[in-house]
């Protein structure tokens, strides 16, 4: 898998004029890219199904449990990585547009098919704030998974107070 973005042209490049990070890396681009982070080859094919959360709200110190079919649709054998991206949809500071903050490598037959479980804690779902104390703030996120950064299932959550 790529662990960079590659972007299709030089007019993509951000320019360089500051050292702010946004539009700069693949977590706060915005277009589309020729090769996305993540992206990867494979001799087989896979398809993405039924995106489950346990809830749709939760409260700052609570685990988000999600979950993913993965199927190998290919004729042969094929091993595919698995990869959750989380978006802070409003935040008291600039946040990335997605973060990579996990992932899995499955083993799939012709045909077979898996659920594939990932858990967010406040770990994942904090930043430092502008005071540098790490802080899981209320608000809305979202969930990405899929084969990149730059394609996925989609879902919707809630983070309440405690």
């Amino acid at each position: 898998r790529l662990p960079v973005t590659f972007y299709k042209s030089v007019e993509q490049l951000p320019p360089f004029e500051d050292y702010r990070m946004e539009g700069k890396t693949y977590r706060y681009f915005k277009g589309e890219p020729l090769y996305p982070f993540g992206y990867g080859l494979s001799y087989t094919t896979f398809k993405y199904d039924n995106l489950k959360l346990d809830s749709r709200r939760y409260t700052t110190d609570q685990n988000v449990e999600l979950s993913v079919e993965v199927q190998n649709t290919g004729a042969r054998a094929g091993d595919e990585v698995v990869q959750l991206y989380l978006t802070d949809v409003a935040s008291s500071v600039t946040r990335p547009v997605k973060e990579l903050k996990g992932f899995e490598r499955v083993t799939l037959a012709p045909g077979e098919r898996r659920r594939v479980e990932f858990a967010l804690g406040p770990a994942e779902l904090g930043f430092y704030d502008r005071s540098m104390r790490y802080t899981v703030e209320p608000g809305a996120f979202r969930v990405m998974v899929g084969a990149s950064s730059a394609s996925g299932l989609e879902a919707n959550f809630e983070v309440t107070g405690r």
